[in-house]
């Protein structure tokens, strides 16, 4: 017997995945060491356009790590080294040098909101200002589609002026997301968007995730497994930096095919 989670899954008809869902990550035989250690074992992944794709395992088995190789973040780490092949829309990420195309291109959202000490419109104007639009209708126009996108275009529509930095937990990491779509983003990867929101402003972020696969492709780190069965139409389960099993959601919390993958969803460790 699968725990509660099942049921979740099983009810939750986003959970069904489309046979005509077309592959935009394709992750092979990939490695990844830091200096001398190995962190990521082989790690193969087929990740779907336009699907949620949840990472879930215990602290320290290779899920953000895993998840910062989609965007090259792990480069930023000296004595890191990474073997296999990353593909989006069937390019190399690894055999170009340019990083900053690749993170306009798969957009990040973290943990804990992380925005400037500036007002909401500046924060989400800042990307598309770094890129060179300085037309202000532009900016505006792109602003305010950026902040319906992510659910929030009608709590801060009136103090667009104000510091971002005066608005609730929930409110910043909308606002993040905010900023993430305002880069036109095809992939938008999340790092436990919603570890540090209390329940309702999880739920909120949890509906905007299912909104947002309409038009991109998003990769979610989380430790709740309730959450990955929520919102997720694929699970993949990392175990020591192995993807010990990865199918539809309702499979992986339902009928795993490994033993190790049922005694994790049902709370026998981790």
């Amino acid at each position: 017997m699968v725990m509660m989670v099942t049921e979740v899954a099983a009810v939750n008809k986003q959970q069904v995945s489309t046979a005509s869902a077309q592959s935009k990550i394709l992750v092979d035989d990939l490695n990844l060491f830091y200096g001398e250690k190995q962190a990521l074992f082989n790690v193969s992944l087929d990740i779907k356009e336009k699907e949620v794709t949840a990472l879930i395992g215990p602290s320290g088995c290779g899920k953000s790590t895993f998840l910062r190789t989609l965007n090259r973040m792990n480069d930023l780490i000296d004595g890191v080294r990474v073997s296999g092949n990353i593909t989006i829309d069937g390019e190399d990420i690894y055999a170009s040098n340019d990083v900053i195309k690749l993170r306009t291109k798969v957009g990040m959202v973290f943990q804990k909101s992380n925005l400037f000490p500036m007002s909401i419109y500046d924060n989400v104007a800042y990307g598309p200002r770094m890129q060179g639009i300085k037309n202000r209708k532009v900016l505006d126009a792109l602003v305010e589609e950026s902040l319906r996108g992510a659910a929030i275009w009608d709590e801060v529509k009136d103090r667009l002026k104000t510091s971002a930095l005066g608005l609730s937990g929930g409110q910043q990491q909308r606002i993040c997301i905010a900023r993430t779509i305002a880069m036109k983003p095809d992939v938008i990867l999340m790092d436990e968007p919603t570890s540090a929101l209390d329940p309702i402003s999880t739920l909120k972020v949890e509906e905007l995730i299912t909104q947002m696969k309409k038009d991109y492709t998003i990769v979610i780190v989380t430790h709740n497994m309730q959450q990955a069965a929520r919102i997720s139409d694929k699970t993949a389960f990392f175990l020591n930096g192995e993807v010990v099993e990865y199918d539809d959601t309702n499979v992986i919390f339902s009928t795993p095919k490994d033993q190790r993958t049922e005694d994790y969803v049902t709370g026998r460790f981790g």
